[in-house]
């Protein structure tokens, strides 16, 4: 059976949607062995409320936690029993085989850098993140893509960048059900030529890499929400920014509907005719039904989930978690690495 660690007392919503969400997963079929790890007292309350199997649920107490405005070092330095730093110790010890949190990013990178080796042939890691696109994939229809990295190394190599596509590639096909995911390295044209040194690099090795992945080139900023790639490779930096500035065009397109509804009864009535079409595409975009998104590059697995990652979140954080450890998801990415 997977095991999985959970840093119970990192959300930004508190452990009152960690500990929900857990429950709602240790009822499902085929549901993992579930470590809360936090404050024992708090969780053991919330237990009390929520229906849960408890011969799948276990507290495994940490006094204190990382808050998501602490600053990473000096918090693990000051607490070294906090729950993020207990639960990637579980992992690395074998009684936990994925680690899950929605705690203070750059404090579960650091914790996980802490307590983890990095993998053959990476020499930085890489944190994903999923955003919805035109294109769907696999069994599932997924409409997710993953884009990597998303801020956690800022200033890349052709090392760096060929380690992410491979390590991403490897992701897409456990976690979309996906086979052979397409591949693309984020420049500022579609050229092998275009890009900076490492881009052009990494691009001429990636071609030369052949069968290991599906490597499609580069694409531009524009193909990103059209899903011509499933996986998306760049530089810390540029992701996210990329990333940022998705997430502020769906929120400007939604404001600019309510002030034109607010603004004539002719437009109300067009978006109320609109409005099954718009739940529909909220619900093909609903970045909680995929609970987490990946950091990549140890020996041991991540799944950090949002900060405000709700009940329903955390459950599928969970489910994804428990996907990865199942199919062996370090050990495919390992056996993809060694190709280089």
């Amino acid at each position: 059976m997977v095991t999985v660690a959970l840093d119970a007392m990192g959300s930004d919503l508190g452990p009152e949607v960690t500990v929900a969400g857990a429950a709602q997963v240790s009822r499902a079929e085929g549901a993992p062995e579930l470590l809360l790890v936090g404050d024992e007292a708090v969780l053991r309350r919330l237990l009390l409320v929520h229906d849960h199997d408890r011969e799948r649920v276990r507290i495994v107490h940490a006094a204190r936690a990382v808050a998501q405005d602490d600053k990473p070092r000096e918090a693990l330095d000051r607490m070294p029993d906090c729950s993020i730093l207990k639960a990637a110790q579980l992992v690395k010890r074998g009684e936990a085989d994925v680690l899950v949190s929605a705690g203070n990013t750059g404090a579960v990178t650091l914790a996980c850098a802490r307590t983890f080796e990095r993998l053959p042939h990476v020499g930085r890691c890489a944190l994903g993140a999923v955003y919805p696109t035109e294109r769907r994939r696999g069994p599932k229809d997924d409409p997710f893509s993953l884009i990597l990295d998303a801020g956690l190394t800022l200033e890349v190599d052709a090392d760096d960048l060929v380690a992410f596509a491979i390590m991403g590639s490897a992701y897409a096909s456990v976690i979309s059900r996906n086979a052979r995911p397409r591949v693309a390295l984020l420049s500022n044209g579609s050229e092998d030529s275009k890009g900076t040194a490492a881009v052009v690099e990494a691009n001429r090795r990636l071609r030369e890499l052949g069968p290991v992945i599906e490597f499609i080139g580069n694409i531009e900023g524009m193909d990103i929400p059209k899903g011509t790639a499933d996986v998306v490779v760049t530089a810390g930096f540029t992701g996210n920014i990329v990333l940022k500035m998705l997430e502020g065009v769906a929120e400007t397109v939604m404001r600019l509907g309510r002030y034109a509804g607010d603004k004539s009864l002719r437009y109300k009535a067009g978006l109320g005719l609109l409005m099954p079409a718009v739940k529909k595409l909220r619900k093909a975009t609903d970045w909680e039904q995929y609970g987490g998104a990946p950091i990549l590059g140890f020996d041991h697995l991540c799944i950090k989930a949002h900060g405000r990652s709700t009940e329903r979140a955390i459950a599928n954080a969970l489910k994804v978690a428990t996907r990865a450890a199942r199919t062996e998801l370090v050990r495919t990415i390992r056996a993809g690495l060694e190709a280089l």
